[in-house]
């Protein structure tokens, strides 16, 4: 409990009729009782005068899921972004700050470009400061001084400017300097493991009773965030892996039974490389984490591979980083400094998997070329899907942040911009579900089998 009595781990849940269930996000009033509020600066910005409703209604709210039959519950809603008719801090007083964590994402310049100009264009913020490196830049690194012009044309290069890391989190060390800074704006970016982190930055500082907002924006080039419709950087991270695909089937088409194998990312959802396959329509067989599948007898990988090299004289082979793990001999159970388990590299594995089985069979003899784009995906800029979405999801950050809410994430669910309670992102990690549809149309595309574990052979009892 907090000083006023109130529970900062609880949810907070708001019940009407017919089944309707607010999942709300923590507000500063919630245990800053009397704050001040002042009228929100956007009803004298030039650029909302052509707006008919300047600001989103405080009973708006957005449906967690979309397709109910006639007597289902309204079922979960969460609330609506956008800007408030009042903001509980005068722009001359806030003093924000931006911290980058986690692997790198297209997308990542522009939610901190966005973040920086939309405090300074639509709120008239003037002090704005990134965090050098990570979580660990608080206490152990210099910040940086961030304005429009600093920022301008970042969004046009890969990475991000103020560098990341992952680990590093020392809750207590990172409330005491943005004590310190006096800094009550912190907009968090990154990925669960990250978004845990920004949980016990929010929950120390209401222990603390400051006047600080925490946002988080969602990253993970993955697209395994639960309750949004999907994270900024995968609409590029799906264009960019065409490439290496196309090269695969290039190489594999220039030879007698060549063999094409691409690894991308994705290390416990497979979304990527299964989107990546739906987009392609050259892949002949996709493997995931999600998708169980065996190498040999009938039925398995090599039996299909051969099939198909049989009778297309080529073949390209798409494969998740975390797929087949349980195969990779001598598994790595290390973890890396954000908790997440060291992976073998299973396209390589593969790869040399593929040319032994086919050279101790002597009956075919293969090209195979093997492709691995990982860190060239990452590593580029946004497109211009993801950028109109990053931007939107930063500037729906700023105005939560301005609104008095904290403890959120801004995330786009059912086409909506929404503030998301940030347990609710970090209690699971999204999958690809291999009976819905969307796997059965991956499926259709590539022909390739289910590779379910064959039965057992039965034998009949002889009398």
């Amino acid at each position: 409990m907090d000083s006023n009595g109130v529970d900062e781990h609880q949810m907070k849940l708001v019940e009407g009729a017919a089944g309707y269930v607010l999942e709300d996000v923590p507000h500063l009033s919630d245990y800053i009782h009397d704050l001040p509020t002042y009228p929100n600066p956007l009803q004298s910005n030039a650029a909302y005068s052509v707006v008919r409703q300047y600001f989103v209604d405080e009973d708006d709210t957005v449906m967690e899921k979309i397709v109910v039959h006639q007597d289902s519950p309204r079922g979960t809603h969460f609330r609506r972004a956008g800007p408030r008719q009042k903001v509980y801090f005068k722009p001359a007083d806030v003093r924000a700050c931006i911290v980058t964590c986690g692997g790198l994402c297209p997308g990542l310049n522009t939610v901190i470009r966005e973040i920086v100009c939309g405090l300074h264009f639509m709120y008239g913020v003037t002090e704005v400061i990134g965090v050098d490196c990570g979580f660990r830049g608080f206490y152990s690194k210099n910040t940086v001084t961030l304005t429009p012009k600093v920022v301008s044309d970042i969004h046009k290069r890969g990475g991000t400017i103020l560098g990341t890391s992952r680990g590093g989190h020392d809750t207590s060390k990172i409330v005491d300097n943005i004590q310190d800074r006096e800094i009550n704006q912190v907009y968090i970016i990154g990925g669960d493991g990250t978004q845990k982190g920004a949980s016990a930055i929010y929950k120390e500082i209401r222990r603390r009773g400051l006047k600080v907002a925490v946002a988080g924006i969602p990253k993970t080039i993955d697209n395994d965030i639960p309750v949004i419709d999907k994270s900024f950087g995968f609409d590029t991270a799906v264009e960019e892996a065409q490439r290496a695909i196309n090269a695969a089937h290039v190489e594999a088409t220039s030879v007698e039974n060549g063999i094409g194998l691409v690894k991308l990312m994705g290390r416990y959802s497979g979304f990527i490389a299964m989107y990546a396959t739906l987009a392609s329509r050259d892949v002949d067989c996709c493997l995931i984490p999600e998708s169980p599948f065996y190498l040999e007898g009938k039925g398995g990988l090599y039996e299909f591979i051969a099939k198909r090299l049989r009778e297309n004289g080529h073949m390209v082979i798409v494969i998740a980083e975390g797929a087949g793990q349980d195969l990779v001999a001598e598994s790595i159970e290390k973890q890396d400094a954000s908790g997440n388990k060291l992976l073998k590299d299973v396209g390589l594995w593969m790869s040399l998997k593929i040319k032994e089985h086919f050279a101790k069979q002597g009956k075919m003899e293969i090209t195979l070329k093997y492709i691995d784009p990982t860190y060239m995906i990452r590593a580029i800029p946004a497109n211009a899907s993801d950028n109109v979405y990053s931007t939107l999801l930063a500037q729906s950050a700023v105005h939560g942040a301005m609104a008095g809410y904290t403890g959120f994430i801004s995330g786009l669910v059912n086409g909506r911009h929404t503030y998301i309670p940030l347990n609710r992102i970090t209690e699971r990690q999204n999958k690809v579900v291999i009976t819905d549809r969307m796997w059965a149309r991956m499926l259709s595309s590539t022909n390739q089998p289910s590779f379910m574990n064959p039965p057992k052979e039965t034998t009949e009892a002889t009398n």
